[in-house]
Protein backbone atom coordinates (compact mmCIF):
# COMPACT_ATOMS: atom_id res chain seq x y z
CA UNK A 1 0.00 0.00 0.00
CA UNK A 2 1.43 3.41 -0.91
CA UNK A 3 0.61 6.46 0.50
CA UNK A 4 2.55 9.95 -0.87
CA UNK A 5 3.59 12.36 1.92
CA UNK A 6 5.08 15.40 0.61
CA UNK A 7 4.27 18.04 3.55
CA UNK A 8 7.37 18.25 6.00
CA UNK A 9 7.04 16.24 8.88
CA UNK A 10 7.49 17.91 12.59
CA UNK A 11 7.29 21.58 12.75
CA UNK A 12 7.53 21.56 16.94
CA UNK A 13 11.40 21.13 18.87
CA UNK A 14 11.72 18.47 21.46
CA UNK A 15 10.51 20.84 24.41
CA UNK A 16 7.38 22.30 22.63
CA UNK A 17 5.87 18.70 21.50
CA UNK A 18 6.91 17.43 25.25
CA UNK A 19 4.49 20.48 27.10
CA UNK A 20 2.35 19.61 24.27
CA UNK A 21 1.71 16.65 26.12
CA UNK A 22 0.96 18.03 29.70
CA UNK A 23 -2.61 17.61 29.68
CA UNK A 24 -2.00 13.54 29.62
CA UNK A 25 0.53 13.55 32.31
CA UNK A 26 -1.93 15.94 34.78
CA UNK A 27 -5.00 13.90 33.99
CA UNK A 28 -3.20 10.74 34.65
CA UNK A 29 -0.87 11.73 38.10
CA UNK A 30 -4.39 13.60 39.44
CA UNK A 31 -6.19 10.53 38.81
CA UNK A 32 -3.82 7.91 40.53
CA UNK A 33 -3.71 10.41 43.29
CA UNK A 34 -7.72 10.58 43.94
CA UNK A 35 -7.97 6.66 42.98
CA UNK A 36 -5.40 4.88 45.38
CA UNK A 37 -6.45 6.42 48.62
CA UNK A 38 -10.19 5.04 47.02
CA UNK A 39 -8.56 1.29 46.21
CA UNK A 40 -6.80 1.51 49.55
CA UNK A 41 -10.39 1.69 51.04
CA UNK A 42 -11.77 -0.88 49.01
CA UNK A 43 -9.18 -3.77 49.58
CA UNK A 44 -8.86 -3.11 53.54
CA UNK A 45 -13.02 -3.76 53.73
CA UNK A 46 -12.63 -7.17 51.64
CA UNK A 47 -9.62 -8.03 53.37
CA UNK A 48 -7.52 -7.90 50.29
CA UNK A 49 -4.43 -7.58 51.64
CA UNK A 50 -0.50 -8.48 52.10
CA UNK A 51 0.87 -9.78 55.32
CA UNK A 52 4.42 -9.75 56.15
CA UNK A 53 6.73 -12.93 56.34
CA UNK A 54 10.00 -11.88 57.66
CA UNK A 55 12.12 -14.09 54.58
CA UNK A 56 10.53 -12.61 51.22
CA UNK A 57 8.16 -10.04 52.26
CA UNK A 58 10.03 -7.48 53.81
CA UNK A 59 6.78 -4.92 54.92
CA UNK A 60 6.23 -4.39 58.25
CA UNK A 61 2.37 -4.77 58.73
CA UNK A 62 -0.97 -5.66 56.61
CA UNK A 63 -0.87 -3.33 53.49
CA UNK A 64 -3.98 -3.72 51.39
CA UNK A 65 -2.53 -4.06 47.37
CA UNK A 66 -5.37 -2.85 44.84
CA UNK A 67 -3.20 -0.48 43.80
CA UNK A 68 -2.66 -1.91 40.27
CA UNK A 69 -6.57 -0.65 40.06
CA UNK A 70 -5.84 3.06 40.87
CA UNK A 71 -2.78 2.88 38.14
CA UNK A 72 -5.25 1.20 35.77
CA UNK A 73 -7.17 3.61 35.48
CA UNK A 74 -4.92 6.59 35.79
CA UNK A 75 -2.82 5.46 32.86
CA UNK A 76 -6.24 5.01 30.97
CA UNK A 77 -7.54 8.15 31.83
CA UNK A 78 -4.33 9.47 30.17
CA UNK A 79 -4.31 7.79 27.10
CA UNK A 80 -7.98 8.86 26.46
CA UNK A 81 -7.49 12.73 27.02
CA UNK A 82 -4.53 11.77 24.23
CA UNK A 83 -7.45 11.58 22.08
CA UNK A 84 -9.36 14.83 22.39
CA UNK A 85 -6.46 16.92 20.68
CA UNK A 86 -3.75 16.41 18.06
CA UNK A 87 -0.33 17.32 18.21
CA UNK A 88 0.76 16.18 14.86
CA UNK A 89 -1.62 15.31 11.84
CA UNK A 90 0.91 12.45 11.35
CA UNK A 91 0.66 10.96 14.64
CA UNK A 92 -1.24 8.04 14.77
CA UNK A 93 -3.91 7.73 17.50
CA UNK A 94 -3.01 5.76 20.43
CA UNK A 95 -3.72 2.39 19.09
CA UNK A 96 -6.89 0.26 20.52
CA UNK A 97 -5.62 -2.84 20.44
CA UNK A 98 -3.38 -1.93 23.33
CA UNK A 99 -6.48 -0.63 25.65
CA UNK A 100 -7.42 -4.29 25.23
CA UNK A 101 -4.30 -6.17 26.34
CA UNK A 102 -4.33 -3.92 29.52
CA UNK A 103 -8.10 -4.57 30.25
CA UNK A 104 -6.81 -8.56 29.76
CA UNK A 105 -3.90 -8.70 31.91
CA UNK A 106 -5.25 -6.33 34.31
CA UNK A 107 -8.62 -8.52 34.97
CA UNK A 108 -6.42 -11.46 35.40
CA UNK A 109 -4.43 -9.64 37.75
CA UNK A 110 -7.10 -8.05 39.98
CA UNK A 111 -8.80 -11.53 39.84
CA UNK A 112 -5.29 -13.23 40.83
CA UNK A 113 -5.22 -10.72 43.57
CA UNK A 114 -8.86 -11.24 45.12
CA UNK A 115 -9.66 -14.54 44.43
CA UNK A 116 -8.33 -17.31 47.15
CA UNK A 117 -7.23 -19.51 44.45
CA UNK A 118 -6.87 -18.57 40.81
CA UNK A 119 -5.22 -20.64 38.28
CA UNK A 120 -2.15 -19.20 37.13
CA UNK A 121 -2.16 -20.61 33.48
CA UNK A 122 -5.47 -17.43 33.13
CA UNK A 123 -2.41 -14.94 33.91
CA UNK A 124 -0.40 -16.39 30.85
CA UNK A 125 -3.81 -16.41 29.12
CA UNK A 126 -4.15 -12.79 29.73
CA UNK A 127 -1.11 -12.06 28.68
CA UNK A 128 -1.16 -14.22 25.66
CA UNK A 129 -4.23 -12.12 24.45
CA UNK A 130 -2.10 -8.52 24.87
CA UNK A 131 0.22 -10.27 22.40
CA UNK A 132 -2.12 -11.51 19.87
CA UNK A 133 -4.05 -8.29 19.85
CA UNK A 134 -0.80 -6.17 19.52
CA UNK A 135 0.72 -8.43 16.44
CA UNK A 136 -3.06 -8.31 14.75
CA UNK A 137 -2.74 -4.38 14.52
CA UNK A 138 0.74 -4.75 13.47
CA UNK A 139 2.53 -2.83 17.40
CA UNK A 140 5.38 -4.95 16.84
CA UNK A 141 5.70 -6.63 14.35
CA UNK A 142 8.28 -4.92 12.24
CA UNK A 143 10.94 -5.76 14.82
CA UNK A 144 10.75 -9.05 13.19
CA UNK A 145 11.86 -8.10 10.03
CA UNK A 146 14.72 -6.22 11.52
CA UNK A 147 15.24 -9.07 13.31
CA UNK A 148 15.30 -11.78 10.16
CA UNK A 149 16.89 -9.29 7.83
CA UNK A 150 19.26 -7.34 9.90
CA UNK A 151 20.75 -10.27 12.48
CA UNK A 152 19.61 -13.71 10.72
CA UNK A 153 19.96 -12.19 7.53
CA UNK A 154 17.28 -13.89 5.86
CA UNK A 155 16.38 -11.99 2.53
CA UNK A 156 14.00 -9.90 1.84
CA UNK A 157 11.95 -12.12 -0.56
CA UNK A 158 11.90 -14.73 2.29
CA UNK A 159 11.05 -12.45 4.88
CA UNK A 160 7.71 -11.21 2.96
CA UNK A 161 6.83 -14.77 1.23
CA UNK A 162 3.27 -15.08 2.02
CA UNK A 163 2.53 -18.67 3.54
CA UNK A 164 -1.22 -18.09 4.34
CA UNK A 165 -2.78 -16.29 1.03
CA UNK A 166 -4.61 -12.71 2.38
CA UNK A 167 -8.44 -12.66 3.66
CA UNK A 168 -11.27 -10.95 4.13
CA UNK A 169 -10.87 -11.53 7.75
CA UNK A 170 -7.55 -10.77 7.48
CA UNK A 171 -6.88 -8.16 4.62
CA UNK A 172 -2.90 -9.12 4.73
CA UNK A 173 -0.85 -12.24 3.94
CA UNK A 174 0.72 -14.22 6.79
CA UNK A 175 4.32 -14.36 5.72
CA UNK A 176 7.38 -15.58 7.53
CA UNK A 177 7.73 -11.97 9.44
CA UNK A 178 4.51 -11.80 10.90
CA UNK A 179 4.79 -15.47 12.36
CA UNK A 180 8.20 -14.52 13.93
CA UNK A 181 6.91 -10.83 14.90
CA UNK A 182 4.16 -12.88 16.77
CA UNK A 183 6.73 -15.06 18.58
CA UNK A 184 8.25 -11.90 19.42
CA UNK A 185 6.01 -10.08 20.97
CA UNK A 186 4.69 -13.08 22.50
CA UNK A 187 7.88 -13.73 24.63
CA UNK A 188 8.36 -9.97 24.99
CA UNK A 189 5.01 -9.63 27.20
CA UNK A 190 5.50 -12.78 28.64
CA UNK A 191 9.11 -12.03 29.78
CA UNK A 192 8.24 -8.51 30.62
CA UNK A 193 5.04 -8.60 32.77
CA UNK A 194 6.61 -11.52 35.15
CA UNK A 195 10.20 -9.52 35.44
CA UNK A 196 8.03 -6.57 36.92
CA UNK A 197 6.10 -9.08 39.10
CA UNK A 198 9.18 -10.14 40.35
CA UNK A 199 11.29 -6.87 41.36
CA UNK A 200 7.69 -5.63 42.89
CA UNK A 201 9.63 -6.57 46.96
CA UNK A 202 10.03 -3.32 48.49
CA UNK A 203 7.92 0.00 48.47
CA UNK A 204 8.20 2.04 45.65
CA UNK A 205 10.72 -0.12 44.35
CA UNK A 206 8.89 -0.85 40.84
CA UNK A 207 6.43 1.92 40.77
CA UNK A 208 9.70 3.94 40.67
CA UNK A 209 11.91 2.12 38.29
CA UNK A 210 8.80 2.32 36.03
CA UNK A 211 9.03 6.28 36.52
CA UNK A 212 12.54 6.26 35.25
CA UNK A 213 11.73 3.80 32.57
CA UNK A 214 9.25 5.93 31.18
CA UNK A 215 11.62 9.07 31.13
CA UNK A 216 14.06 6.96 28.96
CA UNK A 217 11.01 6.25 26.84
CA UNK A 218 10.06 10.16 26.86
CA UNK A 219 13.42 10.84 25.80
CA UNK A 220 14.15 8.61 22.95
CA UNK A 221 10.64 9.11 21.53
CA UNK A 222 11.48 12.99 21.22
CA UNK A 223 14.90 11.63 19.34
CA UNK A 224 12.57 9.49 17.18
CA UNK A 225 9.94 12.13 16.54
CA UNK A 226 12.63 15.19 16.12
CA UNK A 227 14.97 13.27 13.96
CA UNK A 228 12.33 11.72 11.68
CA UNK A 229 11.91 12.66 8.09
CA UNK A 230 9.29 12.40 5.41
CA UNK A 231 11.35 9.59 3.63
CA UNK A 232 10.76 7.53 7.23
CA UNK A 233 6.81 8.49 7.14
CA UNK A 234 7.03 7.04 3.73
CA UNK A 235 8.59 3.90 4.54
CA UNK A 236 6.19 3.55 7.55
CA UNK A 237 3.33 4.47 5.37
CA UNK A 238 4.17 2.13 2.75
CA UNK A 239 4.53 -1.02 5.45
CA UNK A 240 1.45 -0.54 7.64
CA UNK A 241 -0.74 -3.98 7.41
CA UNK A 242 -3.80 -3.15 5.46
CA UNK A 243 -6.13 -3.87 8.36
CA UNK A 244 -4.73 -1.35 10.13
CA UNK A 245 -3.72 1.43 7.70
CA UNK A 246 -5.39 4.98 8.26
CA UNK A 247 -5.55 7.53 5.69
CA UNK A 248 -3.77 10.81 6.69
CA UNK A 249 -5.50 12.84 4.57
CA UNK A 250 -8.23 11.83 7.32
CA UNK A 251 -5.93 13.46 9.63
CA UNK A 252 -5.69 9.95 11.35
CA UNK A 253 -1.90 9.71 11.36
CA UNK A 254 0.96 7.27 10.35
CA UNK A 255 3.78 6.79 12.97
CA UNK A 256 3.19 5.32 16.22
CA UNK A 257 5.85 7.87 17.35
CA UNK A 258 3.40 10.22 19.13
CA UNK A 259 1.52 6.78 20.73
CA UNK A 260 4.16 6.27 22.40
CA UNK A 261 4.94 9.30 24.15
CA UNK A 262 1.63 9.20 25.00
CA UNK A 263 1.80 6.26 27.05
CA UNK A 264 4.98 6.73 28.66
CA UNK A 265 4.14 9.89 29.47
CA UNK A 266 0.51 8.80 31.25
CA UNK A 267 2.53 5.88 32.80
CA UNK A 268 4.91 8.15 34.38
CA UNK A 269 2.06 10.51 35.77
CA UNK A 270 0.01 7.32 36.99
CA UNK A 271 3.08 5.91 38.54
CA UNK A 272 4.89 8.98 39.97
CA UNK A 273 0.75 9.89 41.52
CA UNK A 274 1.15 6.39 43.10
CA UNK A 275 4.37 6.70 44.58
CA UNK A 276 3.01 8.92 47.08
CA UNK A 277 1.27 6.47 48.51
CA UNK A 278 3.67 3.80 47.67
CA UNK A 279 7.09 5.03 48.73
CA UNK A 280 8.38 3.37 51.90
CA UNK A 281 6.55 3.39 54.43
CA UNK A 282 3.57 2.18 51.66
CA UNK A 283 0.63 2.37 52.85
CA UNK A 284 -0.71 0.65 49.33
CA UNK A 285 0.78 -2.68 46.99
CA UNK A 286 0.65 -2.74 43.27
CA UNK A 287 0.00 -6.58 43.71
CA UNK A 288 -0.20 -8.36 40.67
CA UNK A 289 -2.65 -6.05 38.85
CA UNK A 290 -0.17 -3.44 39.04
CA UNK A 291 2.94 -5.34 38.41
CA UNK A 292 1.59 -7.41 35.44
CA UNK A 293 0.80 -4.33 34.14
CA UNK A 294 3.14 -2.07 34.24
CA UNK A 295 5.50 -4.84 32.55
CA UNK A 296 3.58 -4.56 29.70
CA UNK A 297 2.78 -1.43 29.08
CA UNK A 298 6.79 -0.85 29.44
CA UNK A 299 7.60 -3.89 26.78
CA UNK A 300 4.30 -2.18 24.21
CA UNK A 301 6.73 1.20 24.71
CA UNK A 302 9.96 -0.70 24.06
CA UNK A 303 8.29 -2.60 20.62
CA UNK A 304 6.45 1.02 19.28
CA UNK A 305 9.70 1.87 18.70
CA UNK A 306 10.29 -0.48 16.33
CA UNK A 307 7.70 0.51 14.27
CA UNK A 308 10.49 0.29 11.35
CA UNK A 309 12.45 -2.42 12.53
CA UNK A 310 14.83 -0.63 13.90
CA UNK A 311 16.21 -3.17 16.18
CA UNK A 312 18.33 -1.27 17.96
CA UNK A 313 15.80 0.98 19.31
CA UNK A 314 14.11 -1.88 20.82
CA UNK A 315 17.40 -2.71 22.18
CA UNK A 316 17.86 0.68 23.86
CA UNK A 317 14.52 0.46 25.01
CA UNK A 318 15.39 -3.26 26.84
CA UNK A 319 18.43 -1.21 28.35
CA UNK A 320 16.44 1.21 29.41
CA UNK A 321 14.34 -1.44 30.99
CA UNK A 322 17.22 -3.48 32.37
CA UNK A 323 16.97 -3.34 36.22
CA UNK A 324 13.19 -5.95 35.72
CA UNK A 325 14.83 -7.95 33.15
CA UNK A 326 18.77 -7.90 35.44
CA UNK A 327 17.19 -9.10 38.21
CA UNK A 328 14.72 -11.61 36.51
CA UNK A 329 17.84 -13.33 34.49
CA UNK A 330 19.86 -13.79 37.71
CA UNK A 331 16.82 -15.46 39.32
CA UNK A 332 16.73 -18.35 36.50
CA UNK A 333 20.70 -18.52 36.48
CA UNK A 334 20.68 -19.04 40.35
CA UNK A 335 17.36 -21.38 40.55
CA UNK A 336 19.49 -23.17 37.26
CA UNK A 337 22.51 -23.48 39.45
CA UNK A 338 21.27 -24.92 42.65
CA UNK A 339 18.72 -27.33 40.74
CA UNK A 340 15.18 -25.57 41.83
CA UNK A 341 12.28 -25.12 40.15
CA UNK A 342 11.96 -22.02 38.07
CA UNK A 343 8.91 -20.55 40.08
CA UNK A 344 10.53 -21.81 43.59
CA UNK A 345 10.63 -18.34 45.31
CA UNK A 346 13.68 -17.51 47.16
CA UNK A 347 15.18 -14.55 48.78
CA UNK A 348 17.99 -13.59 47.02
CA UNK A 349 16.58 -11.03 44.39
CA UNK A 350 18.53 -8.36 44.09
CA UNK A 351 16.54 -5.72 46.57
CA UNK A 352 16.90 -8.69 49.01
CA UNK A 353 20.45 -8.87 48.65
CA UNK A 354 21.04 -4.80 48.87
CA UNK A 355 18.59 -4.55 51.37
CA UNK A 356 20.61 -7.45 53.70
CA UNK A 357 23.48 -5.12 53.26
CA UNK A 358 21.92 -1.77 54.06
CA UNK A 359 19.46 -2.57 56.55
CA UNK A 360 17.08 -0.09 55.09
CA UNK A 361 14.28 -0.61 52.73
CA UNK A 362 14.56 3.07 51.69
CA UNK A 363 18.33 2.71 50.70
CA UNK A 364 18.07 -0.32 49.17
CA UNK A 365 15.36 1.37 46.68
CA UNK A 366 16.92 4.24 46.05
CA UNK A 367 20.05 2.46 45.35
CA UNK A 368 18.44 0.33 42.75
CA UNK A 369 16.54 3.76 41.51
CA UNK A 370 20.80 4.71 40.76
CA UNK A 371 21.02 1.83 38.72
CA UNK A 372 18.20 2.08 36.92
CA UNK A 373 18.82 5.62 35.90
CA UNK A 374 22.26 4.75 34.52
CA UNK A 375 20.79 1.81 32.48
CA UNK A 376 18.15 5.05 31.44
CA UNK A 377 20.89 6.87 30.50
CA UNK A 378 22.71 3.79 28.58
CA UNK A 379 19.07 3.30 26.50
CA UNK A 380 18.76 6.81 25.57
CA UNK A 381 22.77 7.26 24.59
CA UNK A 382 22.46 4.14 22.19
CA UNK A 383 19.40 5.86 20.74
CA UNK A 384 21.34 9.19 20.10
CA UNK A 385 24.14 7.24 19.15
CA UNK A 386 22.23 5.22 16.40
CA UNK A 387 20.14 7.70 14.96
CA UNK A 388 22.48 11.23 15.04
CA UNK A 389 26.13 9.05 14.57
CA UNK A 390 27.89 11.25 16.65
CA UNK A 391 29.29 8.25 18.43
CA UNK A 392 29.47 4.57 17.81
CA UNK A 393 27.09 2.31 19.44
CA UNK A 394 29.66 -0.33 20.62
CA UNK A 395 31.02 1.95 23.12
CA UNK A 396 27.67 2.12 24.44
CA UNK A 397 27.12 -1.29 24.05
CA UNK A 398 30.62 -2.12 25.92
CA UNK A 399 29.94 0.06 29.10
CA UNK A 400 26.21 -1.86 29.07
CA UNK A 401 27.43 -4.99 29.31
CA UNK A 402 30.10 -4.30 31.79
CA UNK A 403 27.94 -2.96 33.90
CA UNK A 404 25.06 -5.37 33.41
CA UNK A 405 27.63 -8.16 33.75
CA UNK A 406 29.44 -6.94 36.83
CA UNK A 407 26.15 -6.95 39.05
CA UNK A 408 25.44 -10.07 37.88
CA UNK A 409 28.94 -11.31 39.03
CA UNK A 410 28.08 -9.82 42.85
CA UNK A 411 24.58 -10.97 42.64
CA UNK A 412 25.52 -14.33 42.34
CA UNK A 413 28.02 -14.04 44.76
CA UNK A 414 25.94 -12.46 47.49
CA UNK A 415 23.32 -14.90 46.71
CA UNK A 416 25.65 -18.19 47.01
CA UNK A 417 27.19 -16.91 50.01
CA UNK A 418 23.91 -16.53 51.26
CA UNK A 419 22.39 -20.01 50.59
CA UNK A 420 25.85 -21.67 52.37
CA UNK A 421 25.58 -19.35 55.36
CA UNK A 422 21.86 -20.48 55.72
CA UNK A 423 22.74 -24.56 54.85
CA UNK A 424 25.40 -24.08 57.66
CA UNK A 425 23.88 -26.34 60.81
Amino acid sequence: MQTDITDPFLQLGWLQLLLAYWPVFAVAFVTAVVCTPVMRLVATKYGIVDAPDDARKLHAKVTPYLGGAAVFLAVSAGICMSYSYAVDPHFQPFPHVVLLGMVAIGVTGIADDVLTYFDPWWKVAGQFVAAAAMAQQGVGTRVAEGFLRGIAGVPESVCNYPLIGATELMPDPITLTYITGLIIIAAFVLGACNAANLLDGLDGLLSGVVAITCVGFIAISLLIATSMTTADLQDIANHLPKNMFLNNNQGQGITLVGADLVLSISVLGAVLGFLVYNFNPASIFLGDAGSLLLGYLCIVMALMLGEKGQTYLVVAGLIVFAVPILDTLLAIIRRKMAGKSMAEPDSNHIHHIIKRKTGSVKKTVLLLYVVSFVFCVLGVALAWAHITEAIRSWVIYLVAVVIFGGISILSLNAAKKHEQENSTP
